[in-house]
């Protein structure tokens, strides 16, 4: 019974509301400010190595680098493969309109984190959809800020504190067969330890752990492509084809219809690099920039790397493979590890959970500034208290110690209505700020083009 209501829910999020407002959210903006995903990319590239104004600031690149930290994770290796296997490989084109329409959404709201965001007791920037809802909607609408602060609290927890983990020690028990509860333990006490340093010391991390975790992986990810390049236009192919058609059970493989496709596109998607969600924008909202839409642009920076570069070479890597690979029915991080050992044999698997570890501890680390931030707007006296902080330091370290026996897939399932129900409140947030935001994107038109 429980499980028949949790997808029902899962199916009317994913195959109805969350996408007509993430992809049409997205065209509304992109066309009422003509492409700039496209038009300011180069700008967006050029910027990411500005140095923060003080030691005790975080930077447009360390902010960047929490936030990818934060959504480059298990969704770009077992996110993908889940939804090829779930949904077919015509489910990776739907992450990518997901994801081109979302990288101007994610520069939308963490436009308006920076412009909206107050200083905190403890001298630390706090910024997002709670603020720019009371701010700039009216504390009429505060509520709505609370409910969005609450869904942030309760998916962190479920979303990063379990589900990184989870896929953490399953994956280094099927690589090394260490007991899963070792790698929990292990996972805790690092992760514990960086988020002692708070804000900054989770910004130094991340900004030397993120660019040398996402090169390894893609530099491996590569060595695949490479190898079978002669099957990447057909692979392309497949993708397109199948994004219309239904896929017919085939090997292992369960097959699947056009509505499973889409719905797995747009979760995964939604999963991956979070744009319209509300979570980046915490982050962004921390650093220091000369100008909100640069920051903005630094959130749609993000998108790109995270799901159409990552989550792209990922699943090309899986089809590119053959059919014997991605129609076998390996679910979960096995498929992945499937396509890894086509071409590295034995030490496939291996670099798989390697990667995994790196990603989902870099994603464990870096979301917690959300889960600390809305805790703190919710209760904005206790930003002050070091013991307040160490408090839900501590409880953020519990839910991977729970996660350990559950199942794959009833975890997804989860995760995917946590993912979903944070975009409503910041959906009409978006739409309803679109003027303010139309405002702070002409001004810097003015000032920088």
């Amino acid at each position: 019974m429980f499980e028949t209501i949790i997808d029902a829910i899962n199916t009317f999020l994913y195959n109805k509301l969350l996408i007509v407002i993430l992809i049409g959210s997205g065209i509304y903006f992109t066309v009422r400010t003509r492409f700039p995903q496209v038009r300011l990319f180069k700008n967006a590239c050029s910027a990411v190595m500005e140095k923060p104004e003080g030691d005790e600031s975080v930077s447009s690149f360390q902010a960047l680098m929490v936030s990818t930290a934060s959504r480059v994770g298990t969704g770009n290796i077992v996110g993908v493969s889940s939804a090829i296997c779930i949904g077919g490989v015509g489910s990776v084109f739907w992450m990518w309109i997901i994801s081109l329409f979302g990288m101007l959404t994610k520069c939308v709201e963490v436009t308006l984190a920076q412009y909206y965001r107050i200083k905190g007791k403890d001298g630390v920037f706090y910024g997002g959809p709670m603020y720019y809802i009371e701010q700039g909607m009216g504390r009429k609408w505060k509520p709505l800020a609370i409910f969005f602060a609450i869904t942030i609290i309760v998916g962190g927890l479920g979303t990063a504190a379990f589900v990184q983990p989870f896929a953490m020690s399953n994956a280094m028990n099927n690589a090394f067969h260490i007991p899963t509860w070792i790698i929990v333990v292990i996972a805790a006490l690092i992760c514990g330890t960086v988020l002692i340093g708070g804000v900054t010391g989770i910004g130094r991390f991340c900004e030397r752990v993120t660019p040398v975790m996402c090169v390894i992986y893609i530099i491996t990810v590569l060595g695949i492509i490479l190898t079978h390049i002669n099957q990447v236009p057909q692979a392309i192919a497949t993708i397109f084809t199948h994004a219309f058609t239904p896929l017919s059970a085939t090997g292992g493989l369960a097959g699947s219809t056009v509505a499973m496709t889409l719905k797995q596109g747009a979760a995964r998607g939604t999963f991956s690099n979070e744009a319209g969600c509300g979570t980046s924008p915490i982050t962004h909202a921390t650093a220091i920039t000369p100008h909100p839409f640069k920051e903005g642009m630094y959130g749609s920076f993000e998108v790109f790397i995270d799901t159409l570069v990552v989550c792209t070479m990922t699943a090309l890597a899986i089809i590119c493979s053959g059919p014997e690979i991605w129609q076998s029915g390996l679910k979960d991080v096995a498929l992945t590890q499937s396509a890894f050992a086509s071409t590295y044999g034995n030490l496939g698997p291996i670099i798989v959970s390697v990667c995994l570890c790196l990603f989902a501890f870099s994603t464990m680390v870096g979301w917690e500034i959300n889960y600390e931030s809305a805790f703190f707007y919710i209760f904005p006296k206790a930003s002050g208290s070091n013991a307040a902080k160490l408090l839900i330091r501590l409880i953020w370290l519990v839910p991977g110690f729970i996660s350990l026996g559950k199942t794959p897939e009833l975890v997804w399932t989860v995760v995917d209505i946590v993912s979903g129900f944070w975009c409503i409140p910041n959906a009409i947030a978006l739409l309803f700020l679109s003027g303010t935001f139309m405002k702070v994107f002409n001004d810097y038109q003015e000032k920088y083009m």
